[in-house]
């Protein structure tokens, strides 16, 4: 049975991870997997990521970032989904908390967080929030 939403499992993934203090989580590989693990990485909210083969198939490793305990990730969420699209023009990107968090956006340049277009001055498809 194929999977309707990857990018939602994905981040289902991370944060079931870090919920239960693991540090690593790994699930299966994708091009869009490995731009949101580098945006991540970049953001400092995990320490790295690699992509190995097990028994002929890609798989993503993402090493988990903790603090004093505490996951670095509080919240990780899908905003746009197969059923509901959500794009936005570079004047309506959204700010996180003041500014504290991220969204993650793709865009015709590649994956890059709302601070990161507005600089560009480009909009896209959100496809998920980090704080």
């Amino acid at each position: 049975m194929s999977m309707s939403d990857p990018i939602a499992d994905f981040l289902t993934r991370i944060r079931n991870a870090q919920m239960a203090k693991m540090p690593v989580v790994s699930c299966p590989s994708s091009k869009i997997k490995i731009a949101l693990s580098k945006v991540l990485e970049q953001e400092g909210y995990i320490d790295g990521y690699a992509v190995n083969e097990q028994q002929g198939k890609p798989i993503i490793s993402l090493d988990l970032k903790y603090y004093e305990g505490k996951s670095v990730i509080e919240e990780i969420k899908r905003v746009s989904r197969p059923g509901l699209r959500n794009y936005k023009g570079k004047e309506d990107l959204p700010k996180n908390r003041a500014g504290l968090g991220i969204s993650i956006l793709t865009t015709n340049q590649g994956l890059m967080t709302e601070k990161q277009a507005k600089a560009a001055g480009i909009g896209g498809e959100i496809l998920c929030t980090v704080f």
